[in-house]
């Protein structure tokens, strides 16, 4: 199933792909709704009604790109929709528009760069996708303007129980929430899988605001260094330690009493956890938190290596570990005495 979510293609405001394939494995005795911004807001009654209101989010959109301009040669320009290094993007495959059409991320061939470029890594807005036309004509012919164009990459299982696909930001967080529901819950909980992430956290900031929630778990992917050359301060996490628990990132500072007691329920279960090294990242958390008048909100994700490129890398008992970890946060927020 992690599988066939990493194969869709959903970038921000364009998350149907994923949204439909979740709406079609929805246990039938759920309630669904879809909210004017595209989020897909679940409710499932659990055994018993709960003290607090839980909310679990994860977002369906992945990082892209958008077509802007069309070359007379018949070459696509493009830019960013999310956060990509433009390291990742020159020479990779990409599926371009509604067609999946085959093309290429290219730029300035290298005999032709200047000392200067030669020691430097060209911006998106210097690249270009190409596509095999002709000319301008042809190419409006198969690609129209504000089309996406997708990593082409393949899913992969490799090593000792790692993964390796485009999309793991944030489909691992999909698959868990999805299996969730598919369980006898505790308590009655609300399920958002939310849209536009990637670009602003939109969907949970408007989600957040209908749902008002008293607490938010927080289901991500979360950059993982863990690589020989860089120091272990600066690695971030690490694959195969567990789920990633942070007490603060670019969005957020996470509630103290919450990033507590996750440590304590992995202690106690017997689930491996980890925190963040560095003060990097942010995610639907960061909208959350401040909606209807302040949500107590806590992120747990799962370690990923080469995030926001078509090799993100990420491990199965990681995953494993944050929904466990997910299940017991959400059952405790549930029955924490009302404030």
């Amino acid at each position: 199933m992690l599988k066939d979510l990493c194969a869709l293609n959903a970038t921000s405001g364009r998350e149907e792909a994923v949204r439909d394939y979740l709406i079609a494995y929805l246990p039938k005795e759920v309630e669904y709704f879809v909210d004017p911004l595209g989020s897909l807001i679940v409710k499932k009654k659990g055994k018993r009604r709960p003290k607090n209101r839980v909310m679990l989010a994860s977002h369906m959109d992945e990082v892209a790109l958008i077509i802007t301009y069309i070359t007379d040669e018949g070459y696509l320009k493009f830019a960013p929709v999310g956060g990509i290094d433009s390291r990742v993007l020159f020479g990779k495959r990409v599926k371009v528009g509604p067609s999946a059409l085959p093309g290429v991320i290219g730029g300035k061939a290298i005999h032709q760069l200047t000392k200067g470029e030669k020691d430097t890594v060209p911006e998106a807005e210097n690249m270009l996708i190409d596509i095999g036309a002709a000319d301008k004509k042809d190419a409006e012919r198969l690609v129209s303007l504000g089309d996406n164009a997708y990593f082409d990459s393949e899913y992969v299982e490799f090593g000792d129980g790692f993964v390796k696909s485009k999309a793991l930001d944030d489909r691992v967080g999909n698959l868990i929430m999805l299996e969730m529901l598919k369980k006898d819950l505790p308590f009655d909980m609300t399920f958002c899988f939310t849209v536009q992430e990637e670009i602003g956290t939109r969907g949970a900031t408007a989600a957040a605001a209908r749902i008002a929630p008293d607490y938010a778990i927080v289901i991500e992917s979360t950059t993982a260094a863990d690589l020989p050359d860089t120091p272990n301060y600066k690695q971030v996490c690490k694959l195969g330690a567990g789920a990633v628990v942070g007490f603060m990132d670019r969005g957020t500072v996470y509630d103290r009493a919450l990033y507590k007691q996750a440590f304590e329920l992995a202690r106690e279960n017997g689930i491996a956890c980890q925190t963040k090294t560095m003060i990097a990242g942010g995610n639907d958390a960061s909208a959350i938190h401040k909606a209807a008048g302040g949500v107590r909100t806590l992120a747990v994700s799962v370690p990923c290596r080469y995030i926001h490129s078509p090799a993100c890398v990420a491990k199965k008992s990681d995953i494993d570990c944050v929904a466990a970890l997910v299940e017991r946060l959400a059952e405790a927020f549930c029955d924490a005495p009302a404030d």
